[in-house]
């Protein structure tokens, strides 16, 4: 008997194809802008910022203080926690917002205004004006506090990083870092940009294979 090639009809697969690429369009929403726009210093540090079990601290270069963190699950017992104890008042909509926003940077007074808000009112309204660092209304230290509640007890991985603009003042960054030590924060991770290692330099030889 003569033998025959298999056809293989592929018309199944390429509507599943085309399936798959229009659920993800669809249901694919983009990370919201930041509020506040950084320029960070250069460093040889070849390490990434991880992507999960992150408390980020932005400061911008007048000293504006933002917090953030990832997984909509805690950022949810974070809002709700922070509702509870303030007696804010947050809608479920206010709520969400804060789950699936941005940066938040503001007072704890302002922030059921501030989650009513869209991006573009936040910037008339001013009350983009940073968490309070100084010594008379520390909120940063409760920021950081509710924020490793709602890790749900898990701090093995947790990492704590500052991302600051080349040309924030340094009182303001030393006002952060006396916050950390107070919560007893010994160790931080400074968010830079990657620059090539000088040469002659132990990074050099080990970034390039140099090292004799």
């Amino acid at each position: 008997m003569p033998r025959k090639s298999t056809l293989v009809d592929m018309t199944a697969m390429c509507d599943v194809a085309f399936l798959l690429l229009t659920f993800f369009m669809l249901a694919t929403k983009f990370k919201p802008d930041e509020p506040v726009t950084v320029v960070t210093p250069s460093s040889i540090n070849t390490t990434l910022l991880p992507d999960s079990d992150v408390l980020l601290f932005t400061v911008d270069k007048d000293g504006r203080v933002f917090f953030s963190m990832d997984g909509q699950p805690k950022r949810k017992k974070l809002i709700e926690d922070l509702n509870t104890q303030f007696k804010l008042g947050l809608s479920d909509k206010e709520i969400k917002n804060f789950v699936t926003g941005a940066s938040v940077g503001t007072e704890i007074k302002d922030l059921k205004t501030y989650l009513s808000m869209n991006d573009a009112e936040r910037k008339k309204s001013n009350l983009d004006k940073g968490i309070p660092t100084d010594s008379a209304n520390n909120e940063l230290g409760t920021w950081i506090e509710y924020g490793n509640a709602a890790q749900g007890g898990n701090f093995a991985k947790l990492k704590y990083c500052i991302k600051a603009d080349n040309q924030t003042p340094y009182p303001k960054i030393k006002e952060i870092l006396d916050t950390f030590k107070k919560k007893k924060i010994q160790k931080l991770n400074l968010v830079t940009n990657l620059e090539e290692a000088p040469k002659g330099t132990a990074a050099y030889d080990e970034a390039y294979g140099t090292k004799k």
